[in-house]
């Protein structure tokens, strides 16, 4: 896996995540995002959502366009939520 996919020590130590997984508070540390923060998703990250939502909660999905919006991409939002959220 790409080093840019890790939570790896050059990631921003004040950059934290707060989610609420069975009812309990989890800080994560994120990697730096790819791309710069923009307001809305690229048609080809729609399309790509579009499928995903078959597979993953409203939750999961909610959380990975918070996500890509900020800078990530796709897979790195992915990973994120799969850590934090769960499927």
């Amino acid at each position: 896996m790409p080093t840019h996919y890790s939570f790896s020590k050059t990631s921003n130590p004040h950059m934290v995540l707060m989610m609420m997984k069975d009812g309990k508070e989890k800080k994560m540390k994120l990697p730096e995002p790819i791309m710069k923060p923009k307001k809305m998703l690229s048609k080809r990250q729609k399309d790509l959502m579009k499928t995903h939502k078959e597979h993953h909660s409203a939750e999961h999905l909610k959380l990975m366009t918070d996500l890509m919006k900020r800078g990530f991409c796709f897979e790195q939002a992915h990973e994120i939520a799969q850590k934090s959220v769960g499927k």
